[in-house]
């Protein structure tokens, strides 16, 4: 950058000072001190969208599909995970039925199989 070009930036920001009433200089280079790493942000963003427990969801998914009977699957499907339940949505009421009486235990026996007894420790469902 040459000289003149120094100082028409000068003067340029003193007379945008004097009509804003205000010297954003200091903030501005406050400001710039607190950039921080591409992969800073990326790591706070990916946390804030919660990928991991998406994630788990899916896997709860598929693994629904391929170890449960296809009869099962096509009625029931899992709708999300919370603090070790597991919420299933029935399309009808007579499967819920089927499923709450005859079928919950070797259900939760196999997903607690797959996954862990903390992670899946009950089942709810419901008609939807």
């Amino acid at each position: 950058m040459s000289e003149t070009d120094k100082v028409w930036y000068a003067s340029r920001r003193r007379v945008l000072a004097d009509w804003r009433h205000i010297d954003l200089v200091p903030l501005e280079k406050a400001r710039a001190d607190t950039a921080k790493p591409a992969s800073a942000v990326v790591a706070k963003v990916l946390t804030g969208l919660r990928i991991e427990k998406r994630q788990a969801e899916a896997e709860i998914i598929r693994v629904w599909n391929n170890l449960l009977d296809p009869n099962v699957t096509a009625h029931a499907q899992p709708t999300g995970l919370r603090d070790g339940t597991l919420f299933v949505t029935v399309d009808h009421s007579v499967w819920l039925d089927e499923l709450v009486r005859y079928r919950y235990r070797p259900i939760l026996t196999q997903l607690q199989t797959a996954f862990g007894k903390t992670t899946i420790a009950k089942i709810s469902w419901r008609v939807g």
